[in-house]
């Protein structure tokens, strides 16, 4: 379709008047003659032939050079089929999914049943990608031109979902999430800020990038105490502060949302300071790389939460981009070639004149 067609190199269309100029440059030159003794009984008796080679030559090379400058200008039209959304936000989620997320403590909607801490944020994420209505009756905008990957974690974090901006993808490994214990009890922050961070700093084409991470627990895999910890080829739990500063010097926006709620009424007094300064570690980790901290107990607020990301995280409308075009300049070329012989031909041929 015309109205598609683009130019890579648009500069060259300031050219456009040149084939005018050699048009009229071409039929106004001085041809070759020959001396002939009188040519007056032929004069005003010029036909069809004559006029048509004293101008044909003259279009067809003005046709050339234009056909030369829009092969220049590099005309194109894009597949419309490959359109990707340019600048886009890249969000790595990280979902903290240890035996205390299958707690059914949040309730959702007021009224309703409580459900488990991991369904709650399982359903505000789709919220926060997908859009739609809460609860409250609010609603959510899409982000489809965001780059969204998930990262799920207990004790050991896995890239579930990468980047991507196939959604309706990444909600079907959301779905599938199911909380765990047994060997794998624990929760490790410091390494799933970590994974993400490098899931993020691997995304050379967006500017902005963010990372989510919701918790009920506080960082308690602690590798680095074990006897053989400094022995040569073993593994080191990163710390948050660290995988925090980390993400800072990256440019990694961190923010941190809290689901384990104040520590129950009785508990040990070390219970206590540990669930508190589980809370700061996650408050320090997101005010070192410029993010925000959130604490949700309920659906209403851990909806609250999102929908301040969403607002400081603006949803970009953008320019299309496109992974392939369909390139016309050889087209363009090959034309140009083609006008330049058969002007040549035809003024040796039909359009030879004697003057």
């Amino acid at each position: 379709m015309l109205w598609s067609i683009t130019f890579a190199n648009p500069e060259f269309l300031w050219l456009a008047p040149l084939p005018v100029a050699l048009a009229l440059w071409w039929a106004r030159r001085r041809r070759p003659a020959i001396r002939f003794s009188d040519v007056t009984r032929f004069a005003g008796r010029a036909g069809p032939r004559a006029v048509l080679a004293a101008r044909g030559g003259a279009v067809l090379r003005g046709l050339a050079c234009l056909a030369l400058v829009l092969a220049c200008a590099g005309p194109r039209r894009p597949d419309e089929r490959t359109r990707l959304p340019a600048d886009g936000i890249a969000i790595m989620m990280a979902i903290d999914i240890s035996g205390s997320m299958d707690t059914p403590d949040v309730a959702w909607a007021v009224g309703g049943p409580p459900v488990a801490r991991l369904e709650a944020a399982r359903r505000a994420f789709k919220l926060f990608v997908g859009g739609g209505e809460a609860p409250d009756g609010s609603a959510f905008q899409p982000r489809p031109g965001d780059a969204i990957g998930l990262v799920a974690f207990a004790a050991v974090p896995q890239t579930q979902c990468p980047l991507t901006l196939n959604h309706s993808v990444l909600f079907k490994v959301v779905d599938a999430l199911q909380a765990r214990g047994g060997a794998d009890a624990g929760t490790n922050i410091g390494d799933a800020l970590a994974e993400g961070v490098e899931r993020l700093d691997a995304v050379r084409v967006r500017k902005t990038k963010v990372l989510i991470l919701l918790s009920d627990g506080e960082h308690n895999v602690v590798k680095e105490d074990a006897p053989d910890a400094k022995r040569p080829g073993i593994d080191r739990t990163m710390k948050p502060r660290e995988a925090a500063q980390l993400a800072a010097n990256l440019g990694v926006r961190v923010y941190t949302i809290d689901t384990g709620g104040d520590p129950p009424v009785g508990a040990a007094p070390d219970a206590v300071q540990q669930r508190l300064e589980g809370r700061e570690v996650l408050k320090r980790v997101a005010e070192m790389t410029g993010g925000r901290s959130f604490a949700a107990t309920s659906g209403a607020e851990l909806l609250a939460a999102y929908r301040e990301i969403g607002a400081l995280e603006k949803i970009v409308t953008p320019a299309p981009i496109y992974r392939r075009y369909f390139e016309y300049y050889a087209w363009c070329a090959g034309a140009a070639l083609v006008l330049v012989l058969t002007a040549h031909a035809l003024d040796r041929t039909l359009w030879r004149v004697v003057t």
